[in-house]
């Protein structure tokens, strides 16, 4: 079987997007939305995210929109590698979300800061990657009152996206007409605090619609006021992204090149005044 980037069959959407090659044999699928793993290739049976698992992080908790927002697959990698991203205490995760909008809204995550890990003691970083749709990953500085700097960072296939230690962020798919897929890079002992997002309602900045179904963000009145930057990518060079290879290639190069998630402090100029 030909790898989905190289394939007539339409996994995803009736167009696929242009040719990108995540570096590992994960194709998503719907109708049920979820992956198959090719050939070499371990992962769990999906989780699926419905709409009322996250109502109280939208604008509207009584909107529609689709039964199952999102399907996760934590834990996938090649066979080869499996002991090795034990030992690195790495962990790469894919997850599809659906077409459609939840109301005004587009399908995204809750919006959330990561917990401090036990192997660092850190709150970690993750490291985007966009395989197919079209994304926007939200973050800002702080769940407090005042979220300090927040950013929209609109990133397409192939893009790459890093969030730094102890920020909120959330995942946005901005173009309704398409599921979004992506892979990122964690620490293995991913968790995530909802608490300070919960107790203001949702982030900061809502994205919503307009008519012309482009992105448009309220403030939300829980925060104090801030400001929000639109931008694309960062280069990230010093994190050890290379663009045009994927994160998956990059790890299978240089085994060392991820360490700073499960060990943020390895990095931790990088994440003094950082700007995604």
């Amino acid at each position: 079987m030909l790898p989905y980037w190289e394939s007539d069959t339409d996994y995803m959407t009736e167009e696929m997007e242009p040719a990108f090659n995540p570096g590992i044999d994960i194709r998503p699928v719907t109708n049920p939305m979820g992956f198959i793993y090719g050939e070499g290739v371990f992962g769990p049976q999906v989780e699926n995210r419905r709409m009322d698992d996250i109502r109280r992080s939208l604008m509207n908790p009584y909107c529609e929109g689709p039964e199952i927002v999102y399907a996760i697959a934590m834990d996938v990698g090649k066979n080869e590698h499996r002991r090795l991203l034990n030992e690195l205490h790495l962990l790469y995760g894919v997850v599809t979300y659906a077409a459609g909008k939840l109301g005004r809204e587009p399908v995204r995550s809750q919006g959330h800061v990561h917990k401090n890990s036990p192997y660092s003691g850190w709150s970690t970083p993750e490291v985007y990657e966009i395989w197919s749709g079209e994304a926007i990953i939200y973050m800002q500085e702080t769940a407090g009152d005042m979220p300090g700097r927040c950013y929209a960072v609109h990133a397409g296939a192939g893009d790459v996206v890093v969030v730094p230690p102890y920020w909120v962020h959330a995942t946005v798919s901005a173009n309704p007409a398409k599921p979004l897929t992506f892979g990122a890079w964690c620490d293995r002992d991913y968790g995530f605090v909802y608490d300070g997002v919960r107790r203001h309602n949702g982030i900061a900045w809502f994205p919503v619609f307009n008519g012309d179904d482009q992105i448009e963000w309220l403030a939300n009145p829980a925060y104090l006021p801030s400001e929000l930057i639109v931008k694309s990518p960062g280069k990230y060079e010093a994190l050890g992204i290379r663009r045009g290879k994927s994160i998956y290639a990059l790890f299978e190069e240089d085994p060392e090149t991820f360490r700073y998630i499960p060990k943020p402090q390895s990095k931790k100029e990088a994440w003094i005044n950082f700007i995604p």
